[in-house]
């Protein structure tokens, strides 16, 4: 299948490594032109290098952002048209905001989360759209979580801003379906990355038992048996971002293995 992402222009956040990287190698892969984030400029010099041997594509470029700094957001912006004029492809991606119950997390808490795992995702597309508009043709990816589906104990502020991250791409795929602008959300499951490992190990602390332990528990409620690896997730998000993905917007979907039950 030609996914038709050969020169495409792509920006994905949080993209030195983990979920983000997978994407980027994923795109380079097919011969867009990427442009990565972090807050790292070392981890970025590194992962593009490295992208750039993995996928024998040399059009690759980075520039350092914090996505919960409106300033840096704007001047990853400015680089970026520098390198690329219009942005073709936005894959909106970030951490996962801090773990605890609804006692365990403050005030400073819930606006940190906010703005990193949602208002700096209405940033980004806000950047984008007029280009998408006047090329009449556009994708967004708003990368989300599997508790958008089902919640997660544990979790309560990734419960609540990946909701809205699901409300807001409904809205906008909406809004722009005229103008060939496809949005929609993807949440990954039980992805093995540092943040699994993370959350394995909080979760481990907390019921007394060993890292391995919860992961091997994890697992028997999967039913294809493990956890995922981040090309898998990485494939499926390209798809929806290519040029192959015609007709299907606004739409939420997760990526797990079959482990959520709900509907």
């Amino acid at each position: 299948m030609d996914l038709k992402l050969k020169d495409k222009h792509v920006l994905v956040m949080a993209s030195s490594k983990g979920l983000g990287r997978a994407i980027a190698l994923e795109f380079a892969k097919e011969g867009a032109a990427v442009f990565l984030t972090s807050r790292s400029v070392e981890s970025l010099e590194q992962t593009a290098g490295e992208l750039k041997e993995e996928s024998g594509n040399d059009n690759i470029r980075y520039h350092p952002c914090d996505m919960s700094r409106e300033e840096d957001i704007s001047e990853l912006f400015l680089k970026v048209r520098e390198a690329f004029g219009v942005v073709d492809v936005l894959i909106n991606n970030t951490g996962g905001p801090k773990a605890g119950g609804f006692a365990d997390v403050e005030d400073a808490d819930w606006i940190k989360a906010f703005q990193q795992n949602l208002l700096s995702y209405t940033r980004t597309v806000r950047e984008v759209l007029p280009g998408m508009k006047e090329n009449n043709w556009g994708r967004i990816i708003n990368i989300s979580s599997s508790s958008t589906k089902e919640v997660i104990d544990g979790l309560i502020l990734s419960n609540t801003f990946r909701a809205g991250m699901v409300g807001l791409s409904k809205s906008l795929a909406r809004e722009y379906a005229s103008s060939n602008i496809l949005v929609n959300t993807v949440g990954p499951g039980r992805i093995e990355t540092d943040r699994i490992i993370e959350l394995d190990t909080v979760r481990a602390k907390k019921t007394g038992v060993t890292p391995e332990e919860v992961t091997e528990n994890a697992k028997q409620n999967i039913p294809i048996g493990r956890y995922g690896q981040p090309d898998e997730f990485a494939r499926a998000v390209v798809f929806l971002a290519s040029g192959a993905n015609t007709y299907l917007t606004g739409q939420s979907l997760v990526i797990d293995g079959g482990m959520l039950k709900a509907l």
